[in-house]
């Protein structure tokens, strides 16, 4: 079995095949401290918080599995210039999170829905700005078909998942929440810097991967 398959069949295996439930308190973002973590959700009532989902796109390429990011484009009132997974927020029409997260990316970066496999669910995770976000990972064919909202994205690229999981790119950085001083881990990838809940979420994807390797 090549590597490449044996890493899809592997996610696909440590995933939920649901989104997290309701009283699932999200994480924020991956592996932040426990008396840290709970700090910060406080900051953010139940109530306060806007569900939203987002593609975490896996492409499989000859070098290897490449998640598909975007650039977002300066403009926007929310996360404006920052790299991020397609998605936004669910509306009462969108069947599912997936369902959500598959419109928003062929709205966005028109990515058909047709050309994206289901694959699972990470646990949802919490955004400075109040949304709790459910990462749905499908698996993308190639060649890509795209078409960008240049109001919405500036630029898609792909980032092979080992040097994502390569501990020498990344690099701790603080930022201030309110009186409250966090460490949260940056990723560096060419002149780009991936943060905040989009590294989070892979960080929680490489975690479940690990995990699963050791059979735990």
């Amino acid at each position: 079995m090549s590597d490449s398959r044996f890493l899809t069949d592997l996610i696909r295996s440590v995933l939920l095949p649901e989104p997290s439930p309701k009283d699932f308190e999200p994480l924020w973002p991956a592996q932040t401290p426990k008396n840290l973590a709970e700090s910060l959700r406080s900051e953010f009532a139940p109530q306060q918080r806007t569900p939203a989902a987002v593609l975490v796109p896996l492409i499989d390429r000859e070098s290897g599995l490449n998640v598909l990011l975007t650039k977002r484009s300066e403009n926007l009132r929310d996360h404006a210039g920052q790299i991020s997974f397609p998605g936004g927020r669910i509306e009462p029409a969108d069947a599912s999170p997936w369902h959500a997260a598959l419109r928003e990316t062929h709205e966005e970066i028109g990515l058909a829905p047709e050309f994206v496999r289901f694959a699972g669910y990470l646990p949802d995770h919490l955004v400075g700005t109040g949304f709790r976000v459910t990462p749905a990972v499908g698996f993308v064919a190639a060649p890509l078909q795209l078409k960008l909202a240049r109001d919405e994205v500036d630029e898609v690229f792909e980032v092979p998942l080992t040097h994502i999981f390569d501990l020498e790119n990344r690099r701790l950085r603080k930022r201030r929440f309110g009186e409250m001083e966090v460490e949260f881990h940056d990723i560096d990838f060419q002149n780009k810097n991936i943060w905040g809940a989009t590294a989070g979420m892979l960080l929680t994807l490489q975690r479940l991967i690990d995990d699963g390797r050791s059979g735990r």
